[in-house]
């Protein structure tokens, strides 16, 4: 694998509480995103909750990422996975056997991540990373947009790309136009990204304006 020849992403998220909030964010990003990251919260691991798994929905043709901020997830990734995503991301802090997870996702031929909070160590998930595909940085407000981009974090990228040289690491918090040329620079390859875009007048052009200062860095 030539990990030189990797683009940097611009993944735009959704986080919606109802049905007509998740159907306009998808609507806002439905005609210019090729990837999307759908993230889903149950008001336990999270103290308010968003659409549930089974009224989620994307556009034919896009890559879906589910992040599930779920205490217990594998009931989720159960109703999720028969919609064939792209990604199911769940929480290096979250209960459960994370065994079945893998297990459930390898028998669906779906790629599994794990997620991040500030206060996790990657050292932590070393013993399972040979069954991650992803990691998920995470340095937001747990279940909203918005959020501080602590690019101390990036120290967590070095140390798992360390461990890992293939592995695909996101970053979930605080991205605007302002910081991602950093997040690229210090090896980060999915940018997900909520309030920058979602909130903007135009998000089109927010999307792009991030896209062509990630690719600009991504060459230098």
């Amino acid at each position: 694998m030539d990990l030189a020849a990797k683009k940097p992403i611009i993944c735009p998220a959704i986080l919606a509480a109802d049905k007509d909030n998740y159907q306009k964010q998808i609507q806002n990003v439905a005609h210019f995103a090729h990837r999307i990251q759908i993230d889903l919260t149950d008001g336990t691991f999270v103290p308010h909750k968003t659409v549930a798994p089974e009224d989620a929905w994307w556009p034919v043709g896009f890559l879906a990422d589910f992040h599930l901020m779920y205490q217990n997830p594998l009931p989720a990734i159960q109703k999720i996975l028969q919609h064939k995503p792209n990604l199911i991301i769940v929480h290096a802090e979250a209960e459960g056997d994370f065994g079945q997870v893998v297990d459930f996702c390898r028998d669906h031929s779906i790629r599994l991540g794990v997620a991040l909070l500030p206060q996790t160590f990657p050292e932590e998930i070393f013993s399972v990373i040979d069954d991650i595909d992803h990691v998920l940085i995470f340095s937001g407000d747990l279940g909203r947009f918005g959020g501080q981009a602590n690019l101390s974090h990036l120290k967590k990228v070095e140390i798992l790309k360390n461990q890992k040289p293939d592995l695909e690491v996101g970053w979930d918090g605080g991205i605007n136009d302002q910081n991602v040329a950093e997040l690229v620079f210090g090896g980060v390859d999915v940018l997900n990204v909520g309030g920058f875009i979602q909130n903007s007048d135009n998000p089109e052009r927010a999307y792009r304006a991030l896209v062509r200062i990630a690719e600009e860095t991504g060459t230098t």
